[in-house]
């Protein structure tokens, strides 16, 4: 037999990693926002294209929220720890970090942090573009603030597409 001295139903026990989920709902994160490339641009094959994101904390973070249940807290923080970056011409990268926004003074150089060269022109393909996906891994790192000692950590994915023109350079000649 079970006593419980107030003489309703035990509570029952609340798992901790629940709350951090549902912290990280709260959060509302979303796909990386991808800055370069631009869907407006049209890049050529063999030239180094530059990768990156604008920062803000629902498309790379850090993003720290709370959730509570009865007598326990949780607390998250979540930020991006890589992007995948697949570029509808058959070839990926995954890179650490936002990337390196492109200065016009670094000309031709390939990317210090995030970058990738098409080898093959975008015609052919649906628009005349390649389907480009940005597919942001974010850790979550969360722990229990007020109730029982817990802590641990669990990914989240996120993605954003966009579209890609590349072009071949033509040489003319005199």
């Amino acid at each position: 037999m079970l006593w419980i001295p107030d003489g309703g139903p035990a509570a029952p026990p609340v798992d901790p990693e629940v709350l951090a989920h549902r912290a990280v709902d709260s959060m509302k994160l979303v796909g990386p926002d991808i800055a370069s490339p631009q869907a407006a641009g049209t890049y050529a094959v063999g030239v180094p294209i530059w990768l990156w994101v604008n920062q803000s904390p629902t498309t790379f973070g850090p993003n720290t929220a709370t959730a509570s249940a009865g007598a326990v807290t949780v607390s998250a923080t979540a930020e991006v720890a890589s992007i995948t970056w697949k570029f509808g011409d058959g070839t990926s990268v995954t890179c650490n970090g936002p990337g390196t926004v492109y200065q016009a003074s670094f000309g031709m150089k390939p990317s210090p942090t995030c970058g990738h060269t098409f080898a093959k022109p975008s015609a052919g393909q649906p628009g005349q573009k390649f389907a480009l996906t940005a597919t942001a891994t974010w850790q979550v790192n969360w722990k229990v603030t007020a109730g029982a000692v817990d802590a641990g950590q669990f990914t989240e994915v996120r993605q954003s597409q966009s579209q890609v023109a590349v072009g071949e350079l033509q040489a003319v000649g005199n």
